[in-house]
């Protein structure tokens, strides 16, 4: 039985919804007034609230304000005599899931409370589903620089400040980006992502912005782009340093603005977005360079955010690999497997250049590979390869550092090929990109078989 909590200074409305709602078996609570209402709420869990705008003290929207500092999930449809368009936006921007006027409409009512409290199901299901599905999608450590990381994810997510968050390849700023959307209030509501560096330039606007029919050669059908798909939840820009200056014009209206305009439309489409950005760039050497607009990068950086590379906490390595083996494992249908403290002092010893997506692909190598009842820490080194070497290599022939990362980034794309036999679909799954994104870097460090090198020749 669904219980819903009813508050409201009226008591003759009170009593009407109390007749109609225990009649269609719902539990109901009472509250005379805002505070009295709060007050239940902290102490009596609800599947539902119907809250009066208008009443003496606190008013309803302050209410529906404290509810959702507290509870982004719970539904909340505001009721209102003296309701206009302007009370129904605000209070749906503050997370109302509905507003009636009053006289309230009998069907209408059980309708949008029977629509609520589903809505609400679906997206706890949904959630759940999700962690389960993305190893619970935690951001694993105990180390001082993570403990600064999640503190800072719950100081911000509850606001709709944006966040610029910034890191190496494959320190987790996609898992960061998440967990602000989660502890946020529009939770409830879609968090839509689009990787800026796989869109080729001549796609991303479309994507972004969608694009009407007949706009261009290919334009078949009407596009809703990535900024009204997000409309209520969060968009996260995935290395935005790789958008074109064209496109980052206009994002930047978009922000300003709070509206959007279709690629060859001529309508402003008003859009209510939080959008979070990520980079693995130096962002204030693409300023100088002036291949990334400064205006944006201000608008962009209110809240900035630095995700700290594995080797900054390796104290964390061990948890990580339990973690990794437990899941892998589980994902499999694979026997469990130990590892030994000398083997995750091993681990914690590299440098791990492409950080915790690399630690998780050795991981997963190592439970392929290894044969006993134990990881093989062992396996991980390749035959006649050093490592030590190869980096010396790096060093040497780097100008600099850009020219570095670049070099690092293009050696252990292709180690990654040589280890899943060049199979794109395979090594992108485990580099955890997408397809086209693993094709443009490719082409972008030359990197192809031998064999297709000798038949082209």
């Amino acid at each position: 039985m669904n219980s819903l909590l009813i508050i409201d200074d009226e008591k003759s409305i009170r009593d009407s919804l109390k007749m109609i709602l225990e009649y269609e078996r719902y539990e109901v609570e009472f509250a005379e007034n805002g505070e009295q209402g709060l007050a239940k709420l902290s102490s009596q869990p609800c599947d539902l609230v119907l809250l009066d705008v208008k009443m003496a003290g606190m008013d309803g929207m302050e209410v529906l304000h404290r509810i959702r500092e507290k509870n982004t999930g719970l539904p909340v449809i505001m009721i209102s005599g003296h309701g206009t368009i302007e009370t129904a936006v605000e209070a749906t921007k503050l997370g109302a899931f509905d507003f009636l006027p009053k006289p309230l409409d009998r069907d209408k009512l059980l309708i949008t409370i029977r629509n609520a409290i589903q809505h609400a199901s679906i997206a706890e299901e949904n959630r759940k589903l999700q962690e389960t599905l993305e190893g619970k999608r935690k951001i694993l450590g105990e180390s001082a620089k993570i403990k600064e990381i999640l503190a800072m994810i719950e100081r911000v997510a509850p606001t709709d400040a944006r966040v610029f968050i910034t890191g190496e390849n494959g320190t987790g700023k996609e898992l960061v980006a998440r967990a602000i959307h989660r502890r946020s209030k529009r939770a409830s509501n879609s968090f839509v992502e689009v990787n800026c560096a796989a869109i080729p330039a001549e796609l991303i606007e479309s994507e972004l912005f969608g694009h009407e029919k007949g706009s261009f050669t290919g334009a078949s059908a009407q596009r809703i782009g990535k900024f009204e798909q997000a409309d209520g939840g969060t968009l996260f820009l995935d290395e935005i340093g790789d958008m074109s200056l064209q496109a980052q014009a206009k994002v930047l209206r978009a922000l300003e603005e709070g509206k959007v305009e279709r690629v060859g439309g001529t309508k402003l489409i008003a859009v209510d977005v939080r959008v979070l950005a990520a980079t693995n760039k130096n962002i204030l050497e693409e300023i100088e360079k002036r291949t990334f607009r400064k205006d944006l990068f201000h608008r962009l950086n209110v809240i900035p955010l630095r995700v700290p590379p594995l080797r900054e906490r390796k104290d964390d390595i061990p948890i990580l690999v339990r973690a990794f083996i437990e899941d892998v494992c589980s994902r499999n249908g694979m026997a469990r497997r130990s590892i030994g403290d000398e083997s995750l002092m091993q681990l914690s010893a590299r440098e791990w250049p492409g950080n915790v997506r690399e630690l998780r692909n050795a991981v997963e190598r190592l439970l392929i590979l290894s044969s006993g009842p134990s990881l093989d820490v062992g396996l991980l080194d390749i035959p006649g390869s050093s490592a030590k070497g190869e980096l010396d290599e790096l060093l040497s022939s780097s100008e600099t550092f850009q020219d570095f990362k670049d070099k690092a980034e293009a050696a252990f794309i292709k180690r990654q090929l040589e280890v899943h036999k060049w199979n794109i679909s395979k090594t992108a799954e485990a580099l955890d990109i997408q397809r086209s994104h693993l094709y443009t870097k490719m082409k972008k460090y030359g990197l192809a078989r031998e064999e297709e090198d000798e038949e082209e020749s």
